[in-house]
């Protein structure tokens, strides 16, 4: 009976969060492709927060999530020097890309990851690509030091943006003609197009993907995934634990 009570209790959740999804009004113009990035030393979480976000969106409209890398070889969050991972532990997962650089299909929306791979200087290639497609994006989502990536493909001159807030006086020397938001959530910027959202350290980008679906799908959809994660949301994107104390950079 127990089993039976547990596994009631979960299609009746799910079922509550799916009906709601059903329930709002089917944007025509909603995204459908999402691609995210892949580097090594990438964040987890970064990746992932937004793809458990986008999983649930997917259950009532049409969703696809590419991820995208130089090659097709399986991309790891492993360092590259012996010196950050001293005791040679294995505890950094890896992930296959679905596409390459050459491959990948036309994007509504380009998600850029952070992690400490974004400082290595061989990323030609994928700052390439992140110059050439940001542009033709309907969206440009950047998590954590994902904005600093973008910086240095030269697409954040001119715009305002936040950042990882430990790794804050390195990142925002990738941009220096980027105004720089010490104390953010996330931060939206329509200044031109496409429009670019950055966020803060490395949950806030649930955070900021959770007032996307907000805004591109409906409240209810955001509330209710929330609740499903039991993930407690910071709505306020000038709310910021993390801040920094410097006056914004420009």
């Amino acid at each position: 009976m127990g089993i039976v009570r547990v596994l009631a209790a979960g299609v009746c959740l799910l079922s509550s969060l799916l009906f709601s999804i059903e329930a709002a009004a089917v944007n025509a113009s909603a995204p459908l492709t999402y691609g995210i990035v892949l580097f090594r030393m990438f964040d987890v979480l970064d990746v992932f927060g937004p793809t458990e976000v986008l999983q649930f969106v997917s259950s009532s409209f049409k969703t696809d999530i590419v991820y995208i890398a130089e090659t097709l070889d399986p991309v790891t969050t492993r360092p590259t020097l012996a010196a950050m991972n001293p005791l040679n532990s294995s505890a950094y997962p890896s992930l296959t890309p679905t596409h390459t650089f050459t491959t990948a299909p036309e994007l509504d929306v380009l998600i850029l990851a952070g992690g400490p791979g974004w400082r290595n200087p061989a990323l030609n290639a994928t700052l390439d690509y992140i110059r050439t497609t940001a542009p033709k994006a309907k969206q440009v989502i950047t998590i954590c030091t994902g904005s600093a990536l973008a910086a240095r493909a030269g697409i954040m001159a001119g715009r305002k943006a936040t950042t990882n807030k430990s790794s804050w006086p390195n990142a925002v020397t990738a941009g220096p003609n980027t105004t720089w938001v010490p104390s953010a959530r996330w931060v939206e910027d329509y200044s031109s197009e496409p429009p670019v959202w950055s966020s803060s350290g490395v949950t806030a980008g649930i955070d900021l993907m959770l007032h996307w679906v907000e805004q591109t799908y409906n409240k209810e959809n955001a509330t209710n995934i929330a609740k499903f994660m039991e993930h407690v949301r910071i709505r306020d994107p000038t709310y910021d634990p993390f801040a920094r104390n410097e006056t914004v950079v420009a």
